[in-house]
């Protein structure tokens, strides 16, 4: 097969907002100072379960320096059957609104009952606190096996099947067929437990409802249009009616997508006649915003004794919090996504519980999934006799594989990343001593497309100035500006990129999904073949000419050549200013693989595990910023890993969060992890014209069960509930 090669994709630019974000000059959420401006502040229940038996807000609204108070009264009726789409995920209004500000019910610890604006934040607690409401506990449900229990304390009444919002159900084949011609059958529960995305800037929101009836919203957002549309849907009004700026974003990675705050500022504004801006504290984060789903997940597995998956059956109750919307449609999609089988049954419940309602986390769903299957098969493996990158191999999914749900695959890197996974200096190193273990896992992200808008300007001076909608959540400024460049045939630096409201861009879908550097990568690349083909209009003005070639940046006709910066000096001479647009909605999103081998030493004293070394392994397809790729590799894994061995919302029995803070929520540090090494492997997407693959999410999935693997080697016992911390593993 033959290598294509770039001038600018491949390369490594210094990234265009390095020097604004090292030197402070970026602009966050919390940083944004407007003119009249007051501050809100959110009452939150204490409660996981409780009836709202009285309100009353007339103390704060007298207090002095206050000059709002909303609760979810002060919202219009929402229609019970309309739909926003966040993009990840579609989600009903009435649960939208039900989540941003609690009516009836209080539904988890931490739901937002009531919020103020006043003078300053300090005063605005001090009105919150005056704020009084009656309760009625009632019983909660925290796992999905207690909701779906007979009998059990009902969240919602208009589910039609108890705590169960959503089943799903994926069938292919035979599967008592392929059960029987297996020689090895091994079945195993494994349990997760909720985690939050982490990010270190917490959320925020800025509105001002002006007198000309527009909202204008300052936001952390991962998509501004998502933002936009979906607070005009709660504030009931047109979608023209807003506007929303997205700021700098400190992290996201999918807890970024809905919406919280922003609502509510908006009403606060309106009826103070003022900006209002509204910060979450690290535990409004933690307890207000949305984690990843708990889970339960059975898989079963049969295989022949050649090594040949025969069969594979899974179940899975993931845990949606408390508002439908678990996740689990993802999880049951990438189940046994990395392999080609012919028999399967996949069964997904989506289960509400009293905890905050899940939200988007780096590939959703698949992690919880994969460390069942990623399990097993290393147990058969090991039943086999089999090396077990080996037997992954055996059954690897290849161009032509269906899988359960629906697809056929066309070009993927699977088998790539596995053989890449065996020839690494890593898998073939010994390991340093006694209660070591090594373990390998792979796992599977479908990425997306969703629509996206960009806009190209040509300079005098032979510069471009790039106009795009999408949240910088990793460089895609960056990786955005090298593909137009590589079409223009200029330098990336010659790019300049801007992230503009959603005044000023045509709609452009969120920054999540994998989406991002491959559509509106697609967008960028539109844009600049309009440039091109204007600019070859020009040269045959100039020239008298009706024939003129493009490439690596230089315009010819016969003995006639222009570098791009000599044409674009000479366009006010030919018919003015040079703007390219595209607006693309791609359905060639190409799904990613990704692999991790880890080696663990677990100190059988204290149950304590030290990471030792750590290899990642991905197909980016074409990696456009290979220094972009490895860090999202290896955020992604760093991420895997804490949420294997350390992470938890550790909840009591009340159902309150109890380490609702980074000093207790353990997340891993530079001091617990070595440097994870990376691979880059490329087999380019046929859906995109560099080949591009999102590589943000695969990434996350293998290190679960790859740590689990790796803790059986080195203890000789295997685990069944994540985290798999010192106790868990000392209790064994």
């Amino acid at each position: 097969m033959s290598v294509t090669t770039y001038n600018v994709i491949g390369t490594r630019p210094i990234r265009h907002d390095g020097a604004d974000k090292v030197t402070g000059r970026a602009l966050y959420g919390a940083d944004l100072q407007l003119a009249r401006m007051v501050h809100g502040a959110v009452l939150r229940s204490p409660h996981a379960h409780a009836r709202i038996l009285r309100l009353d807000t007339t103390k704060a609204a007298a207090h002095p320096g206050v000059f709002a108070v909303v609760t979810a009264a002060d919202f219009p009726p929402a229609p019970t059957d309309k739909i926003v789409d966040f993009g990840e995920g579609d989600t009903l209004l009435s649960s939208l609104r039900g989540n941003i500000l609690a009516s009836g019910k209080v539904l988890y610890s931490g739901h937002a009952v009531a919020a103020v604006a006043a003078v300053n934040a300090h005063v605005a607690a001090e009105a919150v606190a005056l704020i009084e409401v009656d309760y009625e506990p009632l019983p909660c449900v925290l796992t999905a096996p207690a909701a779906m229990a007979p009998g059990a304390p009902l969240l919602h009444e208009g589910l039609a099947n108890g705590n169960v919002a959503e089943y799903v159900r994926h069938e292919i084949g035979d599967l008592a067929a392929g059960f029987a011609a297996a020689t090895v059958i091994v079945e195993r529960e494994l349990n997760t437990a909720t985690v939050h995305q982490g990010y270190i800037e917490p959320q925020n929101a800025t509105a001002f409802w002006s007198s000309d009836g527009r909202v204008h919203i300052w936001c952390s957002t991962q998509g501004s249009f998502v933002a936009r549309d979906a607070s005009a849907a709660v504030l009931d009004i047109p979608v023209s009616q807003v506007r929303v700026t997205p700021m700098e974003i400190g992290g996201g990675f999918g807890g970024k997508i809905n919406v919280y705050l922003e609502p509510v500022a908006a009403l606060l504004s309106k009826k103070a006649g003022r900006p209002v801006k509204m910060v979450m504290s690290r535990r409004d984060v933690f307890t207000g915003t949305g984690p990843t789903p708990g889970s339960r997940v059975r898989v079963k597995i049969g295989v022949d004794a050649a090594g040949k998956i025969t069969a594979a059956q899974a179940w899975l109750a993931y845990e949606a919090g408390a508002y439908p919307g678990a996740m689990v449609g993802p999880g049951a999609m990438t189940v046994f996504a990395c392999y080609d089988i012919e028999n399967v049954l996949i069964e997904g419940f989506d289960v509400v519980v009293n905890k905050p309602s899940t939200a988007a986390y780096r590939a959703p769903g698949a992690p919880n999934s994969a460390l069942a299957t990623e399990t097993v098969l290393d147990e058969i493996a090991e039943k086999l006799g089999i090396d077990p990158l080996e037997l992954r191999l055996r059954n690897a999914a290849k161009e032509g594989t269906r899988r359960a749900d629906g697809p056929r695959y066309k070009r993927i890197g699977c088998v790539e990343v596995i053989e890449a996974m065996k020839a690494s200096a890593h898998y073939n190193a010994p390991l340093p001593g006694p209660h070591c273990g090594r373990g390998v896992a792979i796992g599977y992200w479908f990425n997306i497309g969703l629509p996206s808008s960009a806009t190209l300007s040509v300079n005098a001076d032979g510069t471009v100035n790039l106009i795009e909608g999408s949240t910088d959540i990793g460089g895609s400024r960056t990786s955005l500006s090298m593909q137009g460049a590589e079409v223009l045939g200029i330098r990336a630096e010659d790019v300049h990129p801007t992230i503009v409201d959603t005044d000023s861009v045509g709609y452009t879908g969120v920054t999540g999904g994998s989406r991002t550097t491959f559509a509106t990568g697609l967008a960028v690349y539109e844009a600049a073949q309009d440039v091109v083909t204007q600019m070859k209009a020009r040269a045959a003005t100039l020239w008298g000419t009706k024939e003129v070639e493009f490439s690596n940046g230089t315009f010819s006709s016969g003995s006639n050549s222009f570098s791009f910066a000599q044409l674009a000096a000479q366009l006010g001479a030919t018919g003015g200013p040079v703007v390219g647009s595209a607006a693309v909605n791609p359905r060639g999103a190409g799904g990613s693989i990704a692999g991790l081998i880890i080696d663990l030493k677990v100190d059988p004293e204290t149950g304590k595990t030290d990471v030792l070394r750590v290899t990642s392994v991905q197909d980016a397809g074409k990696a456009i910023h290979p220094a972009y790729v490895e860090g999202q590799m290896q955020g992604g894994t760093a991420q895997g890993i804490g949420w294997a061995l350390n992470e938890e919302y550790f909840m009591d029995g009340s159902g309150d969060m109890r380490n609702s803070s980074y000093l207790d929520y353990r997340m891993p540090t530079a001091l617990d992890l070595p440097m994870i090494e990376t691979i880059i492997v490329e087999v380019p997407n046929p859906g995109h014209p560099f080949g591009v693959r999102g590589v943000g999410e695969a990434n996350i999935v293998p290190p679960l069960p790859a740590v689990a693997n790796a803790l059986y080697r080195a203890i000789g016992r295997r685990l069944h509930s994540v985290p798999m911390n010192p106790a868990t593993i000392l209790n064994l």
